[in-house]
Order: structure tokens, then sequence, then C-alpha cells
């Protein structure tokens, strides 16, 4: 298991902000008061990720004179599948315990979406 010492790239800093624009947008969501323009966090984790992400590619291009997209992506799903799965499966128990059946059964119909990252189109 790698450490923060063992990745010179990684960034605590940058991540605790990705951090906090995501409690901004759970915080929102939840109708916190005073955080209600929490969505601004999707804004802020986007353009950090965009940031980090392109660090990523111009240190590769920089090191291999290439960038290999499959094996960029095939890091990121390997990153974010289980997370996925872990989300599908919490999201449907949920859904079925504790909303009613008409709700659940929307829930449910968007599983297919969620699990093709097709949710948004």
């Amino acid at each position: 298991m790698s450490t923060t010492s063992d990745r010179p790239d990684f960034r605590p800093d940058l991540q605790g902000l990705r951090a906090i624009a995501i409690l901004l947008v759970v915080f929102a969501h939840a109708n916190v008061p005073y955080a209600q323009g929490g969505f601004i966090g999707v804004d802020v984790f986007f353009v950090l990720s965009g940031y980090l992400i392109s660090g990523l590619l111009i240190r590769e291009l920089r090191q291999t004179g290439r960038i290999r997209f499959l094996r960029f992506y095939a890091r990121r799903l390997k990153r974010l599948l289980p997370a996925l799965a872990a989300m599908l499966v919490v999201g449907r128990a949920a859904a079925l315990w504790l909303l009613s059946d008409l709700e659940a059964r929307a829930q449910l119909a968007s599983a297919p979406f969620a699990a093709a990252w097709t949710s948004n189109l």
C-alpha cells in the first residue's frame, strides 16, 4: 500500500479542498441552513479534479513522450468501479428500505444509468 510520502505528486491541500467541496454539496442537499449555495462545491471539485488530472497527463507526456489514454482510463476505472458498485448496492438497499414502492421502483430504474455513467444524458 502506498503512502503519501511514496507519492510526491499527492497534494493533501487540494484533496482537502475537494473534500470540503463535497461536503458543501451534501449540506446543500440536506437543506442545512446557510448552505443553499453549496452547489458551488461541484464547480470547485471539477476545477480541482481537472487541475490534478491535467498534471498527471502532462507528467506522463514529459516522462514518456506520449499519453496512453487507454491506460489512463483503465487506472481511473480500477479506482472508481469499487466505489460505484458499493454505491449501487447501498443505494438499492436504502431505496427498498426507506422509500415507498413507487419511489423505490423509480430509484431502481435509474440504477442502470448510474452504472453506465449516463445519468446526466
